[in-house]
């Protein structure tokens, strides 16, 4: 270990889902100490075998850490570790640092934040983006919002996790704001994705050379090849779950709606989903709607290929 790490602050991190689990380890890879803590026993094994510490509550690890990470799936969950019983608060001394990295309500968020500022703590809301894929390599965009000394003080930890870091503002909910503009553009550009495979394959063109040929032109993106990809491959194996593009689009209408505007792909999107999870498939991929579009149009993209193989 080189006398850098050596001087890294050790962190504590709170939720080892899909990706909290591989952000764990990216901090254990760059010398930071990790206590852990999740629900789930396995994933607490899967960290200690990678060089963690457990702890036996979120409390404890507010205790034991200066800086505490949360990765958690929504709103109630991040209220329910930060101040239910045997949570966070309940842990804190003055001077740490919370930061949270889960992707939830920015108004819940400047709620939170505030009743950690009470205790004499700083809060930064730090969402990320780049799914499974990008948490395990440590490249994530991660968008934060708060204070510009607590960004400073995190910045080995988000180093440790991603490639391209962004103090959106120093108003806590900046970064989440920024996280729902960003799964607006994701959740309605996969479901554009899956409109043009399927009118590709229904028009009878091969959905495959038609994927192939965009990637070379405008509508290229990193939804159209890995996206896509999965789609015609029908690898619906969650790398993020269509419940939770649906929770993040949900933000996106509920916000619009509270600022007076109105979001109309947003909107639409966020209703494909609805429909993908009415299917039973809120714990697939997010590119799960496809069944949907399928379903709409009496049609699956596979019989294309089985019909030229």
């Amino acid at each position: 270990m080189t006398e850098h790490k050596s001087k890294l602050e050790a962190v504590g991190f709170i939720g080892l889902g899909i990706m909290g689990l591989p952000m764990v380890r990216n901090l254990l890879k760059e010398g930071i100490e990790v206590l852990a803590y999740d629900l789930n026993q396995a994933s607490l094994d899967a960290a200690i075998a990678d060089g963690a510490k457990v702890a036996t509550s979120a409390q404890v690890v507010a205790q034991e850490r200066g800086i505490i990470i949360t990765m958690l799936p929504d709103t109630p969950d991040v209220e329910a570790v930060l101040f239910g019983q045997g949570g966070v608060a309940e842990g804190l001394s003055a001077g740490k640092l919370i930061i949270d990295m889960s992707s939830i309500s920015p108004e819940a968020t400047v709620d939170f934040a505030s009743r950690i500022n009470y205790l004499d703590c700083t809060y930064l809301d730090a969402p990320v983006s780049g799914g499974e894929g990008k948490a395990i390599t440590g490249e994530m965009t991660i968008m934060v919002g708060g204070p510009e000394d607590s960004f400073n003080r995190a910045q080995d930890a988000f180093n440790a996790m991603g490639a391209t870091v962004s103090l959106i503002g120093t108003r806590n909910g900046d970064g989440q704001v920024c996280k729902v503009a960003n799964q607006i553009i994701v959740g309605v550009t996969t479901c554009g994705v899956a409109e043009a495979l399927l009118f590709a394959a229904k028009s009878g063109a091969d959905p495959k050379m038609v994927r192939q040929a965009l990637m070379g032109g405008a509508a290229n993106s990193m939804i159209l090849e890995n996206h896509g990809q999965r789609m015609l491959d029908r690898n619906f194996d969650p790398t993020f779950r269509a419940s939770l593009q649906r929770k993040d689009l949900g933000l996106a209408v509920d916000g619009a709606g509270k600022t007076g505007i109105y979001l109309p792909q947003a909107t639409s999107a966020w209703q494909i989903f609805n429909a993908c999870l009415a299917n039973g498939d809120g714990d697939m991929d997010s590119i799960s709607i496809l069944k949907v579009l399928e379903q709409m149009a009496g049609y699956k993209i596979e019989e294309t290929s089985r019909c030229r193989a």
